[in-house]
């Protein structure tokens, strides 16, 4: 069986990734399980930049690693976030640590919404967006893409969720992505998406699928 190291710590993120890629033939290990904590810093200038520095620096810590099945590991790193047409695509590559990386998202979410009093619906346009990279031993790292569009609401609604989740508002689903259940979220999800678009990429690459 295959391994695949996933480069983050975020645990609701490793549950929708391991949901997701449930049906590859693969043990789907955090970065964080594994006893990596990089700091990589994130300069890109795309989402795509970003999640391919971030697969580049673990994939070069695991080339010369002890266990023989970590060296031998696909890597995989995302970078994601939520981008408002009103407000200049903002917070963008930026959503993690907009108003800082500490500060809760519900602080965040209300000053999205308190950005946007006044704006119609027609003008809260919104994307969540992300990016996945790959490093595969001995190949060329490379990125897909994936994006569900909506819009922001006026306030938070729905606790199936996290970050941006409670304030995006899926309008053919007529309710937040915090409100939508994890079957469909996984199914229409910007990382739902972008994790099918990869793990179709990699049934071209390699044959453990």
């Amino acid at each position: 069986m295959r391994t695949i190291v996933f480069a983050t710590g975020n645990t609701g993120k490793m549950r929708e990734i391991r949901e997701i890629l449930k049906g590859m033939e693969a043990e789907i290990l955090s970065m964080k399980e594994i006893g990596i904590d990089a700091d990589i810093e994130e300069n890109g200038t795309t989402f795509e930049e970003n999640a391919l520095i971030k697969v580049k620096a673990v994939a070069r810590i695991l080339e010369n690693h002890t266990d023989e099945k970590l060296r031998s590991a696909i890597v995989l790193a995302d970078d994601s976030g939520l981008e408002i047409d009103y407000l200049n695509k903002e917070p963008g590559i930026y959503s993690a640590r907009y108003m800082g990386e500490d500060t809760p998202y519900s602080v965040k979410n209300k000053n999205l919404i308190e950005r946007l009093v006044g704006v119609p619906d027609e003008k809260r346009t919104a994307r969540f967006v992300c990016a996945i990279a790959a490093a595969l031993p001995g190949d060329e790292a490379f990125a897909v893409r994936g994006v569900i569009e909506g819009r922001i609401g006026y306030q938070e609604k729905g606790d199936n969720g996290f970050g941006y989740d409670p304030i995006f508002y899926v309008p053919e689903y007529g309710c937040t992505t915090a409100q939508l259940s994890e079957e469909e979220k996984n199914r229409v999800s910007h990382r739902g998406k972008a994790l099918k678009a990869m793990e179709k990429e990699l049934e071209k690459r390699i044959s453990f699928i």
